[in-house]
């Protein structure tokens, strides 16, 4: 096949897979340095969708970033406003939505996410995550003695969470577009499946 068929067909696909969500917005769940901001980045490109960061909408929202929103309300006031900025894009935003760590973890958001949205959890292992969370500052949950620690217990207590997503994509040290091309293949997976148990009923 030709290059120019190639991109046509692809282009064929893509747009198939945005008919078949129609209209849903793709939430992306995962633990801090998963990678959730870059791939939903390249991921709306992909599909020719918008993309938005919850977390950006909750500094945006409260005129603060987020390590001042910790460290002035402190953790249950920023779940709360998380809470509220989710579901507020699950009406607004039907592109790509990249959410904070624990987004998903708020019981009402994964039941709103599960009735209005495909999620996506992107799952890295442990030593990647470090790797990557060690080069910023701005990371709250991880202001402690034992950081390494810390993000251990997050995982631990995160992950069957995480696992109750419509899609499980792992997040490798590999560039961003190959993981964006895992995930454009199991969306397919999942919106073909959709279709035969919708025929079926």
């Amino acid at each position: 096949m030709g290059q120019d068929a190639t991109k046509a067909a692809e282009a064929e696909t893509t747009a198939g897979l945005v008919r078949r969500l129609a209209g849903r917005p793709i939430v992306i769940v995962g633990m801090m340095g998963s990678g959730k901001t870059t791939v939903g980045r390249r991921l709306a490109t992909r599909l020719g969708l918008d993309f938005v960061d919850s977390d950006a909408e909750i500094e945006t929202a409260a005129a603060m970033t987020i390590p001042e929103i910790f460290a002035a309300h402190g953790e249950d006031e920023f779940r709360a406003g998380e809470a509220r900025v989710i579901a507020r894009l699950l009406r607004e935003h039907s592109g790509i939505i990249a959410t904070g760590g624990g987004a998903f973890i708020n019981e009402e958001t994964r039941a709103l996410v599960k009735a209005n949205a495909v999620s996506i959890w992107l799952k890295a292992d442990f030593e990647l995550l470090f790797a990557r969370v060690s080069k910023r500052s701005n990371r709250p949950l991880l202001q402690t003695p034992d950081p390494r620690g810390t993000l251990k217990n997050l995982i631990d207590a995160r992950y069957p969470t995480y696992a109750l997503a419509d899609i499980t994509v792992t997040s490798r040290d590999v560039p961003h577009d190959s993981v964006v091309d895992s995930i454009m293949s199991a969306l397919a997976a999942h919106l073909a499946n959709e279709s035969e148990n919708a025929d079926t009923r």
